[in-house]
């Protein structure tokens, strides 16, 4: 049995807890931690008193590519992007600074959150796999998500050219119904 440093063990559980509280998954932990599983099983539970969600990661690109969360997902790697560029900060660290500049931004806005803390963290091992790119808009000029492959001469991004059900969520639904007459305000 190799010796532990206690000043790392100590480390590696504050990253770990920070993650947790930001809405890491388990994986994520797992791949970002050398702590044991049953380990970060206890601290999940400590730190979010419920048992951490069950099931496989996404691991599809295509989520990225649907209207909302490209939006989102080009909003989120436009931080990690300038990050990477403009400041020493690499790996999971630039991933955690970014998503943090993310929810600011997101709040500030009064935006719903549709990019959690593993998705993004999944959207940039995409990108380091060469899986997906960054796309330039031929009518705005703005940065968004596409795939590897793809041409993207003639790219228009889903903020110029909205698709004809974009906005059509329960959320939105459930907005219009309480502010027309007679409407009952629910909460989703």
């Amino acid at each position: 049995m190799r010796n532990k440093s206690v000043v790392t063990e100590a480390r590696e559980i504050q990253l770990a807890a920070e993650l947790i509280r930001l809405g890491a998954r388990l994986q994520l932990l797992e791949a970002e931690t050398n702590l044991s599983r049953e380990r970060l099983l206890k601290l999940y539970k400590e730190v979010k008193g419920v048992s951490p969600p069950k099931g496989m990661l996404p691991f599809s690109t295509d989520w990225f590519l649907t209207w909302q969360p490209n939006v989102h997902a080009s909003l989120f790697m436009s931080c990690h992007r300038f990050l990477l560029e403009h400041t020493a900060l690499r790996g999971l660290d630039a991933v955690v600074k970014a998503y943090r500049l993310y929810l600011e931004h997101i709040e500030l806005h009064g935006l719903e959150c549709v990019l959690s803390l593993t998705r993004a963290w999944t959207l940039v091992r995409f990108f380091d796999a060469n899986m997906l790119q960054i796309a330039r808009c031929k009518d705005c000029g703005g940065h968004f998500v596409a795939h590897a492959y793809d041409l993207t001469g003639d790219y228009a991004c889903g903020l110029c050219h909205v698709p004809a059900r974009a906005g059509k969520t329960k959320r939105a639904a459930v907005a219009t119904t309480a502010g027309s007459p007679g409407g009952s305000a629910m909460t989703v």
